[in-house]
């Protein structure tokens, strides 16, 4: 057995190496013959047969160790063939994603990547040794690893056959980015951006709606909202879906079970539907951003129901009354862009073209041709983006001038758009309201209750039989204009405007048509009158703001209706058969002309039914067949010559609304022996039966009103039909004699503005300091104590002006009962008020329905509020304005401050014995959420003021602004970045 075994050692390790172990068995050997000596024969044997074939394994292992590397080799690179088709295939698709499953054998793999690099490395390694240094022992034992790799390798290889597919859905992503425009440089689109993320920050607002006309930038802003950093930390998932005309309930939850990427293969009822996308978004805070939205849809129906997890609705409109009908919680109208706005975005937009010599003066031209509409400034950038000389910008210009009439490339895509709004409207009396709009400057702030006129006088609201009931209508036909975007709403409270595009269009609808056919010069500079053919084709003529010194003689104008040449201060003289052929007539304005008289010719127009006269100051009087107008519905004389009630007036039997203003000229008159007018204007008033409107606004010296106040009171106290009055009563003893002879001021739908005493202004200064219409006003100046007649009208008043009154210590004199309807307060120049109001005598809330104060020098007042405050009381509170009060030392008087939770606006100057502004004595264990909704505090020239608040204890969550000048005692603010987040602007000045 001996030289078997050396003959098999010698054969497969070579010579010394079959030595040196076969000394090893042999001392193996000779321990098992000694064991055998003590331990059965047949037991050694079995021990000497395990060890030979052990032995012999190890030499094959060690043998086979060049094979099971090249073996190993060849597995790993099929397998890691394999993991890279896998991983190939699962990422062709980026809207899926591995399954766990792939996931896990990935896993493997790359860990199994790992431990046949290191068994490669030590391959390598021994095969680096000298043949003599290599050890039998270990090249076995790698031999025998590397096989079992192999199979390792061979049986992943195999795992890697995946019976499922090797990827499935991704679940959708939190945001899907859509890479919008930023909204930086363009302040008009930011600012809505950030209106609306306020909302979305409110716990109190689900649903919030955007509204604009078309490309005013509606879907930029709903992209920035999908693309905000902050909205996705809100939300869990944020979902973007257009809703075009065409679309339905199904077609919505189609884009929304795309975006939620729920698998509905085979299901066609909608609400099987609507169930899994609301089972989907059950536990998720989502965002819902609609854009486009034609028509009211039901979202409940859609499977967005509402849930307990803060989810929140936005949705854009071209159409207002959308917004609302889908329950909106708040609206947001996007304004067109500014100026600046549209220069910055035109001149990025055109690029390196816009700085060509010459070319900037041209390219704001152009720009203001855009009227700040991003979809028409894109448009146009690209169309002058290829101009690369001045010629090519002039020529576009006068191009982009003359459109619609002349092609410009891109520009029919924008009419389109706007032509659709105009199509859209459901009536004839609805368009020609709109087109009436193009027969003012571009852009002009248009008077609402002037454009109603003009459309009652037209017949557009024929079927509305009295005046108020016209207006009512005819702000329901505004109310549509502006909410599919044909006219818009101008800064200025009662006034619309429309833009230069929308006007163009409606120009060119006009010139289309057959009974609106539009000659429209108005502000183009015009010295002389458009040609006589042009007048006979016009149905509506507009020459207003032109510089027109004369009127053709005779003109061809049969079938014309509106006639308007206001403020064309040049014209002084009107032929006196101008007016003979426009027997269709309906309205003539000629205010702010310098016309002298009216021509005879005027008696022709026998279908008049507004004539505007005010501002022709030269104008002192009127014809007397005055009757022949035997339609009128409007006549307006105020700012005119005309010092007094012409009797003529009285002849116009259909008049429904006069207005009438009465200088200080009639001293002249007097003077000049002209006194005969003292006794004119006796039945004139109560001639007019059908008055529903009548604005007398008197100048203080008029000796003539003082003459006949007194009977035109009781004239006007008769008049049953009125709706509006604003009326100049010298004393109350006037006002008396209306409150007792008329039932008007019950009336629900009475409004009136009542000016009772004389004050140097005619205004009503109060209303500047609201948002909105206020229609029933007082304004008492001069007055002592308290009167019943001044109470009964401030129980019915919205706005109250005091005005240098004596005899009363606080409005409470008046009755704080009388005026808990009053909206705004104007207190100027009363001596003996010592507080605004008095509450020691009252058991319930006063100023309940106050918004706004002002009070200005009243030198004995010591604060605003004396005694308890009743619950409610100036709960309404918005705006604090306090001037020229010396002797003032608190304003926020015990208990008072915890009424003002909307007071967002306060202002105290040269108030000099104020020394806080809330004072820690009248306000201990004062709430830290005290004045939560005050966004702007100004304080001016308070010498003695110490401090606003003591400390910084008081949460300002709504304060923007401050504004400190000449207070040279306050040291510090109770202000930080902690307490007043919003805090963005500071003004101050020693």
């Amino acid at each position: 057995m001996s030289n078997y075994l050396q003959l098999y050692f010698g054969v497969h390790l070579g010579h010394r190496q079959s030595e040196l172990f076969l000394a090893y068995l042999t001392r193996r050997l000779q321990n098992m013959v000694e064991a055998a000596a003590t331990a059965a024969a047949v037991e050694a044997y079995r021990d000497g047969k395990s060890l030979i074939a052990y032995v012999g394994r190890k030499i094959n292992y060690a043998s086979d160790l060049a094979k099971n590397f090249r073996r190993l080799t060849a597995e790993a690179d099929k397998l890691f063939a394999r993991r890279d088709d896998v991983e190939a295939e699962a990422n062709k698709d980026k809207t899926k994603k591995k399954t766990k499953e792939c996931e896990a054998w990935i896993g493997r793999v790359k860990n199994v990547e790992h431990e046949v690099q290191e068994l490669e490395n030590e391959y390598i390694k021994g095969r680096k040794r000298p043949l003599k240094q290599r050890r039998i022992w270990s090249a076995s034992n790698l031999s025998k690893r590397l096989a079992e790799k192999c199979e390792e390798l061979h049986s992943l290889w195999a795992e890697g056959r995946l019976e499922t597919e090797a990827v499935v859905e991704r679940p959708p992503e939190p945001v899907r980015i859509m890479h919008a425009p930023k909204t930086e440089n363009k302040p008009s689109i930011h600012c809505a951006v950030e209106e609306i993320l306020g909302y979305l920050r409110d716990p109190n607002v689900r649903r919030i709606g955007l509204w604009g006309t078309v490309g005013i930038g509606k879907t930029t802003i709903m992209h920035n909202l999908n693309d905000d950093v902050e909205i996705s930390k809100m939300f869990d998932i944020v979902i973007s879906a257009s809703v075009s005309k065409e679309s339905s309930i199904e077609k919505l939850q189609k884009a929304i079970v795309q975006r939620l990427k729920l698998n509905t293969e085979g299901i066609s009822d909608p609400d099987e539907i609507s169930w899994r996308i609301s089972k989907e978004l059950e536990n998720k805070k989502f965002l819902l951003l609609l854009d486009e939205v034609w028509n009211v849809f039901d979202l409940q129906a859609a499977g967005l129901h509402d849930n307990n997890q803060d989810s929140k609705i936005v949705l854009a409109s071209r159409y207002q009354h959308i917004c609302w009908d889908m329950e909106v919680d708040e609206l947001v109208n996007v304004k067109r862009l500014s100026e600046t706005d549209a220069w910055k975005m035109f001149r990025e937009k055109v690029g390196r073209n816009i700085n060509l010599p010459g070319v900037e003066p041209l390219a704001r031209l152009v720009v203001t041709e855009c009227a700040g509409l991003p979809l028409l400034i894109d448009r146009v950038a690209r169309y002058f983006r290829k101009k690369d000389n001045i010629n090519l910008w002039r020529d576009g210009l006068r191009s982009l001038r003359r459109w619609p009439s002349v092609k410009v490339q891109g520009m029919d895509e924008v009419l389109e758009f706007l032509k659709f709004c105009y199509d859209e409207l459901d009536d004839e009396g609805q368009k020609i309201c709109s087109l009436y709009g193009a027969l003012f400057p571009e852009d002009s702030d248009v008077y609402i209750d002037y454009l109603l006129e003009c459309w009652r006088a037209e017949g557009f609201l024929s079927d509305a039989v009295d005046f108020t009931e016209a207006r009512d209508r005819g702000h329901g036909i505004l109310h549509d204009l502006i909410d599919v975007s044909l006219l818009e709403r101008s800064e200025k409270i009662k006034h619309v405007r429309m833009n230069k595009v929308l006007r163009n269009m409606a120009l060119k609808i006009s010139s289309e048509g057959k009974n609106s056919k539009f000659l429209v010069k108005a502000c183009e500079g015009l010295k002389e009158p458009p040609d006589e053919e042009d007048w006979k084709m016009a149905n509506r003529i507009s020459l207003m703001d032109n510089q027109l010194c004369t009127l053709p003689g005779t003109v061809d104008c049969t079938s014309l209706l509106t006639l308007m040449l206001q403020r064309n201060y040049e014209l002084a003289l009107i032929p006196d058969t101008f007016f003979g052929s426009m027997e269709k007539l309906r309205v003539l304005d000629l205010h702010g002309t310098r016309i002298t008289s009216l021509p005879s010719s005027m008696l022709c127009l026998t279908a008049l039914r507004a004539l505007y006269l005010n501002s022709c100051s030269l104008l002192t009087e009127l014809p007397i067949q005055m009757k022949a107008l035997a339609h009128l519905e409007v006549l307006d004389i105020r700012g005119t010559g005309i010092d007094y009630l012409p009797v003529q007036i009285g002849d116009l039997l259909t008049l429904r609304c006069l207005r009438i203003s009465l200088s200080n000229s009639c001293i002249r008159r007097v003077i000049e022996g002209r006194s005969r007018v003292m006794d004119m204007g006796q039945n004139v008033i109560s001639r007019l039966s059908l008055l529903e409107e009548l604005s007398i606004d008197v100048h203080p010296n008029n000796q003539w009103w003082n003459v006949v106040v007194k009977t035109i009171t009781q004239e006007v106290a008769t008049l049953t039909r009125l709706t509006s009055l604003s009326f100049c009563f010298p004393s109350v003893e006037y006002l008396k004699i209306f409150v007792s002879s008329s039932s008007l001021l019950k009336n629900i739908c009475f409004t009136f503005r009542f000016s009772v005493g004389y004050h140097e202004s005619t205004r009503y200064r109060i209303l500047d300091h609201f948002q909105y219409e206020i229609c029933r006003c007082l304004k008492y100046a001069n007055g002592v104590g308290v009167d019943h007649a001044i109470a009964a009208v401030l129980a019915e008043t919205d706005a109250f002006e005091l005005l240098c009154h004596k005899g009363i210590s606080s409005i409470s004199d008046f009755g704080n009962a009388n005026m808990n309807k009053i909206r705004g307060c104007l207190i100027e120049g009363c001596s003996d008020i010592e507080a605004i109001v008095d509450g020691n005598h009252s058991t319930a809330g006063a100023l309940e329905c106050m918004e706004k104060i002002v009070v200005n020098n009243a030198p004995k007042l010591t604060c605003l509020w004396d005694g308890p405050v009743q619950s409610g009381s100036l709960a309404q509170l918005t705006s604090l304005s306090i001037y020229k009060c010396p002797k003032l030392m608190k304003i926020f008087s015990c208990g008072m401050i915890q009424q003002l939770s909307k007071l967002q606006y306060l202002r105290v100057e040269e108030c000099h014995e104020i020394s806080e502004i809330i004072m820690k004595a009248e306000n201990n264990n004062l709430d830290p959420n005290a004045l939560p909704g005050l966004k702007t505090l100004i304080l001016i020239d308070l010498p003695k003021l110490r401090s606003i608040w003591t400390d910084n204890s008081l949460v300002w969550p709504s304060l923007e602004s401050i504004t400190i000048c000449t207070c040279q005692s306050l040291k510090r603010l109770p202000f930080s970045n902690h307490n007043a987040a919003k805090l963005r602007h500071i003004e101050t000045q020693r």
